[in-house]
């Protein structure tokens, strides 16, 4: 499978380095400087590699790498390719708030049914909530799909810095 197909399909994903997180990292931290293209951060074992804000837009991804020691001369590191934090809260928000109102609108749909009095409002109210939850779907998979050649460049850059030899 192509690495193509491995970042659009499945945005998490795990390399075994043969050298210890420190070197890794401290290139990491070094492409700070080297670069200009990209805001690179580091806490601890963590890695955030985004792009400028002059050149973000609402789906641009960012890539979020944690860099783990196995032993002295190998380290694991984890990927995940994701959207802005704050973007991804909004839309868990509003599935959260849509899955809710379903619910209310089912409650308040079967309290009527069971007081046989009319409940075609309630009905269409239910069926508004999972057409609006469809849109959110579609919305989130076009801003995936909108942004899969910024997560290639994230990825290119990322295997850039691990091709590096270690200078430690």
């Amino acid at each position: 499978m192509s690495v193509k197909n491995d970042i659009v399909l499945r945005p998490r994903f795990k390399i075994e380095l043969k050298e210890n997180n420190a070197s890794v990292l401290k290139r990491f931290e070094d492409l700070k400087t080297s670069q200009k293209d990209f805001n690179v951060t580091r806490i601890d074992n963590h890695v955030f590699i985004k792009y400028l804000k002059k050149d973000q837009h609402f789906w641009s991804p960012q890539l979020h790498l944690e860099i783990d020691e196995v032993d002295e001369s190998s380290s694991l590191l984890h990927g995940l390719f994701g959207p802005n934090p704050t973007i991804w809260t909004l839309f868990m928000f509003l599935h959260f708030m849509v899955a809710t109102l379903f619910i209310a609108f089912g409650i308040w749909a079967y309290t009527n049914w069971r007081l046989h009095t009319d409940f075609a409002i309630q009905i269409g109210l239910m069926l508004l909530m999972v057409i609006l939850w469809f849109g959110l779907y579609f919305a989130g998979r076009i801003g995936r799909d909108s942004s899969k050649k910024e997560m290639m460049k994230l990825h290119e850059v990322m295997n850039n810095i691990l091709k590096q030899k270690s200078a430690i």
